[in-house]
């Protein structure tokens, strides 16, 4: 059935929430009480909520029964600012489909002359401040969706960023459109490094799963601790659970991707067994770095692609190294990521 011809449904409805949309609600209870979510439906399978008090990332996400995203013992938690100490943002790091980290740290946590931050930045800790909502139209037959809201990450006498973010679709496909611009709203230039968390779990991450990219891995200095499985399947394939990972075991893969003729980069997941992809598509002129995190705990398990502007080395480190981006007053850069369900053999045959 294709939802997008209207000729299968007109004058059949009242309402455009029997195809899908977006609806917004408040959470009353446990650690995440009080913490605004949208939850959005493609009418395909594909269902995603919105966590509009923490930077509105996404968090569960669904293809028919089918988790796409790995969520994390935490869970959804309301935002702490001031978890930016430290290695703190892990108390609250509840996974999820889409996590960003930035706006002005990504990676571990560091200390110059610049002043102090902590693991992955405050983006995902800040409240979002929601601007519009357009639904879908089932009378005049438009289809499409779009939620859009700001982040402020900022400081009286310091860097002041705000990024809008608009998260949309259309009834119909099941994909999802994010397009995030930062600026410097400040009046001095205002360090800048992004990053994107897309955190995939079972079922759609098992034994096998293949892991789709293509360009050259970068050496880094934990290399040689990754574990034999990695060095024997190269990032390509997804692992069983195992002993090596418990606690804070990790392998990590830095990518310099190899774009197509229009700057596109693809990459994603495929389950061959369930028939199951997630395709990413990103701009490598806005994001030329794409890492493969993988956490292959027991009861733990998770993996991650990750596009950034820059390995998740730091701001100290990329301030260091040339690499880091010093945004001028009034000055923005622009984001665009497609997340896409693939199903059948479009996903068995998904490769690059």
């Amino acid at each position: 059935m294709t939802l997008v011809n209207p000729s299968n449904w007109k004058h059949k409805l009242s309402n455009s929430h029997q195809l899908g949309g977006i609806e917004t609600s408040i959470v009353d209870n446990g650690p995440s009480r009080g913490v605004r979510i949208a939850w959005v439906n493609t009418g395909t399978g594909l269902r995603y909520k919105l966590v509009l008090d923490r930077g509105m990332d996404i968090l569960d996400a669904f293809f028919n029964e089918s988790s796409l995203a790995w969520i994390s013992h935490a869970g959804l938690t309301a935002p702490q600012p001031f978890s930016n100490q430290g290695i703190d943002w892990l108390r609250t790091f509840g996974g999820g489909l889409l996590t960003t980290c930035g706006l002005s740290n990504a990676g571990p946590p560091n200390t110059d002359a610049s002043g102090s931050r902590g693991l992955h930045g405050n983006f995902s800790n800040t409240p979002a401040e929601l601007i519009s909502i357009k639904q879908p139209d089932i009378f005049t037959g438009d289809l499409s969706f779009e939620i859009v809201a700001k982040v402020r990450e900022t400081t009286t006498f310091g860097p002041s960023l705000e990024m809008l973010r608009f998260i949309s679709g259309t009834i119909g496909s099941p994909e999802i459109r994010i397009k995030d611009t930062v600026t410097n709203c400040g009046n001095a230039p205002a360090p800048h490094m992004i990053l994107y968390h897309i955190n995939c779990g079972w079922p759609l991450i098992d034994d096998g799963t293949r892991i789709v990219w293509k360009g050259d891995k970068k050496p880094k200095p934990t290399d040689a601790n990754n574990t034999e499985f990695n060095r024997e399947y190269e990032f390509t394939r997804c692992a069983p659970p195992m002993d090596e990972h418990a606690g804070f075991g990790e392998d990590v893969a830095f990518i310099d991707p190899k774009a197509d003729a229009n700057n596109q980069v693809v990459c994603g997941y495929a389950n061959d067994q369930l028939g199951l992809a997630l395709k990413i598509t990103i701009s490598k002129t806005q994001m030329p770095w794409l890492i493969n995190w993988q956490h292959w705990g027991k009861n733990e398990y998770v993996t991650a692609l990750e596009p950034a502007t820059h390995p998740p080395i730091g701001q100290a480190a990329a301030r260091e190294n040339g690499t880091l981006i010093l945004l001028e007053p009034g000055e923005s850069r622009t984001y665009d990521l497609l997340l896409e369900v693939l199903t059948g053999e479009k996903a068995r045959g998904f490769t690059i």
